[in-house]
């Protein structure tokens, strides 16, 4: 009885004593951390729009030595050009860049250009003389881009500087006004055609927020130039190469 009586006792001292710790440490409730959820790199819609001077040249064109009116059959006729075309383009686009450095737009170039020549021998006789061309295109072009960011700072953060590479496929609407030599008694006629286009771009930039700044060399492959007229076709540029420096802005919508 004696044992049983002591136990008792020393447990209501344990629940006294127990209680008394308690009430000296106040109590509180664990702090739970919930981590931010990870969205990813977001993306956003963007305008852009360019300047850029360029330069225009080809291997050689073709021209029919002779057309139908003189009566023999015509020859097309191999010619070098002698001094490239010189002129200016400006454009305007819509894009995507996907936030990982990717980006695609679509682009619409007017292109002016005017100088490319070739010159015919005294061979040619009231043909010969100089034959030069001013071009007129419009260009349209659906695009892809890969950005590098310089340094450590992560893509796309305002105030990066980057590099980038691009290409490009699309279509070129041209219109060649050629000048003939003066007295020419078979002057060649001006004309339009369309032909497919590519472009290779390589640049650098800098990331200012909303603003996008670049600027680097677009090459643009134009498969034909010509005049399209039956008969007395030249060909002013088989296989173009039209090499631009070009500045652009780009403006995110988000």
């Amino acid at each position: 009885m004696r044992k049983l009586i002591a136990a008792i006792m020393v447990a209501g001292a344990t629940l006294v004593a127990g209680s008394a710790l308690a009430a000296d440490f106040p109590y509180y409730p664990p702090v739970i951390e919930i981590p931010d959820v990870d969205y990813g790199v977001q993306g956003s819609f963007y305008l852009r729009g360019s300047a850029a001077g360029n330069a225009l040249w080809s291997k050689e064109a073709y021209a029919y030595e002779c057309p139908p009116a003189c009566g023999a059959p015509p020859v097309l006729t191999a010619f070098p050009f002698t001094a490239m075309g010189y002129g200016y383009s400006v454009g305007a686009g819509f894009g995507y860049e996907t936030g990982t450095g990717l980006r695609f737009d679509a682009t619409l170039d007017y292109i002016d250009n005017d100088g490319l020549a070739l010159v015919k021998g005294s061979t040619f006789g009231t043909r010969a003389g100089t034959y030069t061309t001013r071009l007129r295109s419009t260009l349209a072009l659906a695009n892809v881009y890969y950005d590098f960011s310089f340094g450590n700072q992560q893509y796309g953060a305002a105030g990066g500087a980057f590099a980038y590479v691009g290409a490009g496929a699309g279509a070129a609407f041209n219109r060649s006004d050629i000048t003939s030599p003066v007295g020419s008694t078979a002057p060649a006629l001006s004309g339009n055609n369309t032909s497919f286009a590519a472009a290779g771009m390589v640049g650098v930039g800098y990331d200012f927020g909303a603003v996008v700044a670049d600027v680097g060399y677009r090459g643009v492959y134009i498969n034909k130039l010509s005049n399209s007229q039956p008969g007395t076709e030249l060909i002013y540029a088989d296989h173009a190469f039209l090499h631009e420096v070009r500045g652009s802005l780009r403006y995110r919508f988000n």
